[in-house]
């Protein structure tokens, strides 16, 4: 971004003018020495045979100030994750892979769940989940970075800006979320820019001030992927298991540390990766199912700071949201046009359409079951009903990388 404005609750830090990569590197390689951090990778198999991945890998070769990569795989055979293993074995940096689907951990996920305990179903969420308990089970970090597996334009440099608040011993941030800007021939995020940055902003419209929707809508990408934290937060942060992780894990950050703890900073000129379909006929699929998860992790959020919702308070937020939606579409239109970008119009339109009838699936499902599926409980918690999880669970790890 080429501003240096500070707005909302949460401090901006700026990409101001081309930086010093050798330098903010070297920094980081002498207070990791004191400050360890861990880089926790959420991957599918099928990535392994994208080009992306092939690059994070050949950037991450020359990274000096990571301890460990946790490699935390989705669903993979025997054969796969010995492969898996292959792949990453480049990397200088010491390697782990958890197998979440191996005999050994879908033994300690039931041993978990036999307490009562809910894991989440399988996903990116639980397989970031076991990572936490991976990572605090070594008993040796103080930072977790976390980034996806599929960054077409990744570079060090991403790394290096998004761990850097939480291990200078001088910012000390508690929790570091990167932002960016994502446009190739248009403009794309569609689930940030018409569904969640105007449902936050008809919420406040609508309940006036709140603490936590300022907090939201403070961030500029909310929907972002990568971001950095002290480890303590990974012992006590509960974890959404669907597409609400993002917004349901800045609810957790906005619970259980202070807001000047919190950063948000500029990690890439642009951002480009997969993209998902709009699916507007069908809610189970795309950025359909994604918007019914977000609006579902929202609202049972706000119930739980005490907001009460009624079915005329939903058809008000209905109304109130698409006229918002509608007065933002315009504006990314103007945008588009004065940086030569293409806008179809009627795309956008219709994602606001899909977006609209996903708030309104997810007010349904609210209004029926306002708790609705557990959060993956806390490792706080899951170490207090099974003392020696974690070491356990290292032993488990430790066992499949052999």
């Amino acid at each position: 971004m080429s501003d240096f404005y500070q707005t909302g609750v949460v401090p901006t830090l700026h990409r101001l003018g081309k930086g010093n990569l050798e330098e903010v590197e070297s920094r980081l390689t002498r207070y990791a020495q004191d400050r360890p951090i861990a880089l926790v990778l959420p991957s599918l198999y099928s990535e392994l045979a994208g080009v992306a991945l092939s690059r994070i890998v050949e950037e991450l070769k020359t990274v000096q100030y990571i301890k460990e990569i946790v490699v935390t795989l989705g669903p993979a055979s025997e054969t796969e994750f010995q492969n898996a293993r292959r792949f990453f074995s480049v990397l200088p940096q010491k390697v782990c892979v958890i197998w979440n689907n191996g005999k050994r951990m879908k033994k300690l996920y039931r041993a978990i769940e036999a307490e009562d305990l809910p894991t989440g179903l399988e996903g990116k969420g639980r397989s970031v989940w076991m990572a936490y308990g991976y990572v605090l089970a070594r008993r040796e970090f103080n930072a977790i970075a976390l980034h996806d597996c599929d960054i077409l334009t990744y570079s060090r440099d991403m790394l290096a800006r998004l761990c850097y608040p939480v291990t200078n011993p001088s910012l000390d941030y508690d929790f570091c979320k990167g932002f960016y800007t994502r446009v190739t021939d248009k403009m794309h995020g569609r689930v940030t820019r018409l569904l969640v940055t105007p449902l936050i902003r008809a919420l406040i419209k609508i309940l006036g001030f709140h603490p936590l929707l300022v907090f939201f809508d403070s961030f500029r990408y909310i929907l972002a992927g990568e971001f950095s934290m002290d480890v303590n937060l990974a012992r006590i942060n509960k974890i959404p298991g669907d597409w609400g992780l993002e917004v349901g894990t800045l609810a957790e950050v906005y619970k259980n540390t202070s807001i000047n703890r919190v950063c948000q900073v500029d990690i890439a000129e642009n951002y480009e990766h997969k993209h998902q379909e709009l699916s507007p006929e069908d809610a189970s699929k795309g950025l359909n199912k994604m918007c019914v998860d977000i609006c579902k992790s929202v609202f049972r959020t706000l119930a739980s700071e005490g907001i009460v919702f009624s079915d005329g308070f939903f058809k008000t937020l209905f109304a109130t949201y698409a006229r918002t939606a509608q007065d933002h579409l315009k504006r990314y239109e103007d945008d588009a046009s004065i940086n030569g970008l293409r806008f179809d119009r009627h795309e956008e339109s219709l994602s606001v359409e899909t977006f609209t009838k996903g708030i309104k699936t997810a007010a349904e499902v609210i209004m029926k079951d306002p708790l609705g599926v557990p959060l993956i409980s806390s490792w706080d918690r899951v170490t207090a009903a099974l003392p020696d999880i974690l070491d356990r669970i290292r032993e488990a790890v430790e066992e499949d990388n052999r």
